[in-house]
């Protein structure tokens, strides 16, 4: 089973590119997105992945203004042996030069959303540290992710207006990860798995000239199963990047996050990471959020429109809700991105917060499995 890929020097092992070296059902390779305005007054992100071994192909677009239904498209297919090709229905994603610039296109479709957008990048490639979460004996997650800071340009409609997006407003992050992760539908047969608390933070932040990023994954007590800090440069212009990586990422000893939630929610009112060199200097950085994502928007949690999940040879559609009316202890809204203005004390940047917990979680004072903040 050949494809274009095939043709450049990039084999890691003797089977052609579209032949996966794990058998794992639960593959997958993803392209994500954010962009925000630097005033807090919009915030979109775009999902695109390949689930080989599923044979699925699926994609999603969502965008959210202050006081305003959230809106989002969704997109999935039976995925073509041809890994060049990003195309779902009215979607499409175009890399126009890796590692710096890609466009994505949502035509006329059911959802009524409408984009033309560039991503031009402002900082190299950085690698996250590999993430391995662990069910028992079995690995859950096992997955490479490379972030890149940037800007946007380009255009916006949806049912309730137009966005002009501006590069020198629009702020973005475009994350790329691949390996292995619970995706689509639920496996069935053996013994049910023990549900697990679990906490994620994830906080990208773009300063002057340069961006900080801080990863979380803890566990109900609050052990830390991943934890990394970076600082890296942000560059004036894209032709400013030195290389697909720069090697000026500075590497910090730990990172820690403190969250303080809404009363009766999981959702941040206010948060603060440390970020500790390996001097033990340590550089603490307050988040405000100003704007909330719900992740459901691109498929994260979202009980029809999953990621990973078959929904046929082609199908399209779009839904709309108002982020200040849903429950935000239903397992569907707990995954959330929110646009921060950051302080350090001295410097201010912007970026998103995101965060999901989901059962027991002892340092925010959860004991159930959807419980609030405690007023």
């Amino acid at each position: 089973m050949l494809n274009k890929l095939d043709d450049f020097p990039i084999h890691q092992t003797p089977e052609p590119i579209a032949h996966l070296a794990t058998s794992d059902r639960n593959a997958y390779d993803r392209t994500w997105f954010n962009g925000y305005a630097r005033d807090g007054s919009y915030y979109f992100g775009v999902g695109m992945a390949v689930y080989p071994h599923r044979g699925i192909l699926d994609c999603a677009f969502s965008v959210v203004q202050p006081d305003q239904r959230q809106h989002c498209f969704f997109g999935s297919r039976r995925a073509p042996v041809e890994r060049t090709d990003m195309t779902v229905g009215a979607f499409r994603m175009e890399v126009i030069e890796p590692m710096r610039k890609v466009r994505v296109v949502l035509d006329d479709n059911p959802s009524g959303i409408t984009c033309d957008l560039t991503f031009t990048a402002r900082t190299a490639s950085i690698e996250e540290a590999r993430q391995t979460l662990w069910s028992g004996a079995r690995r859950v997650m096992d997955a490479t992710r490379f972030d890149q800071f940037g800007r946007w340009s380009g255009t916006i409609h949806h049912p309730d207006g137009d966005i002009k997006v501006d590069e020198d407003m629009c702020l973005g992050t475009k994350d790329r990860s691949w390996g292995v992760r619970r995706v689509g539908e639920a496996e069935t047969g053996g013994a049910p798995a023990m549900p697990q608390g679990i906490c994620f933070v994830w906080a990208p932040l773009v300063w002057d000239d340069h961006i900080t990023h801080a990863i979380f994954f803890d566990d109900a007590k609050g052990h830390p199963l991943v934890r990394e800090g970076i600082v890296a440069p942000l560059y004036k212009s894209v032709n400013d990047i030195p290389g697909v990586e720069d090697g000026r990422d500075q590497r910090m000893a730990t990172a820690r996050h403190r969250i303080e939630y809404v009363p009766g929610t999981r959702l941040a009112k206010s948060a603060e990471i440390d970020l500790v060199d390996h001097e033990g200097n340590t550089r603490t950085i307050a988040l405000e959020p100003i704007l909330k994502f719900q992740m459901k928007g691109l498929g994260y949690m979202h009980p029809t429109w999953g990621q990973g999940m078959w929904k046929g040879e082609l199908e399209m559609a779009g839904e709309s809700f108002d982020p200040r009316q849903i429950d935000p202890l239903a397992p569907e809204n707990l995954h959330v991105q929110q646009v921060v203005r950051a302080s350090d004390g001295t410097r201010t940047g912007m970026g998103v917060l995101e965060q999901i917990t989901i059962g027991p979680y002892a340092p925010a004072g959860f004991t159930e499995f959807l419980d609030g903040a405690k007023v």
